[in-house]
């Protein structure tokens, strides 16, 4: 079980020099609260990222133009990304410590390959623990069949 299991493949992206209406178009198009910002669209590497929240802070909060504004004006600096090959609660433990529920996923070469949300590790360890509790269950049957 990795990081590569449990990330979503399709992540809307942008590049840093496209505005924020832009930014926010394509979230509601897409349905997502996060867009990827990359370095440029051939090598596809993850510079930062813009949520929904940073629009509503910087944006609408403040009442400045989202036309003006560029992906790259609001965007965090200290990007954490996760490698695909990567234990999920080594992915967590990155979300807590640095107080974020998604991580670009990004493969061997550095290259976005997904992203991964805090939604997204629940229930991949949910269904894990699900796996345990019915091995647990089991366990007494089948050593009753063994040893009758």
């Amino acid at each position: 079980m990795n990081v590569g299991n449990a990330c979503t493949r399709d992540v809307v992206t942008c590049l840093a020099h496209t505005s924020l209406a832009e930014v926010a178009t394509r979230m509601r198009d897409r349905h997502v609260g996060a867009v990827v910002v990359l370095d440029d669209e051939q090598r596809r590497r993850p510079i930062g990222v813009v949520t929904d929240r940073d629009i509503v802070i910087e944006i609408v909060a403040t009442g400045l133009d989202a036309n003006a504004i560029t992906a790259g004006d609001v965007m965090l600096d200290g990007l954490v990304t996760v490698d695909i090959d990567s234990d999920p609660l080594e992915a967590a433990r990155s979300m807590r410590s640095r107080g974020v529920r998604r991580l670009p996923v990004v493969d061997r070469n550095g290259a976005l390959a997904g992203i991964v949300t805090l939604d997204d590790l629940v229930h991949l360890l949910s269904t894990e623990m699900g796996y345990l509790a019915r091995l647990i269950e089991r366990q007494p049957k089948r050593e009753a069949q063994l040893r009758p």
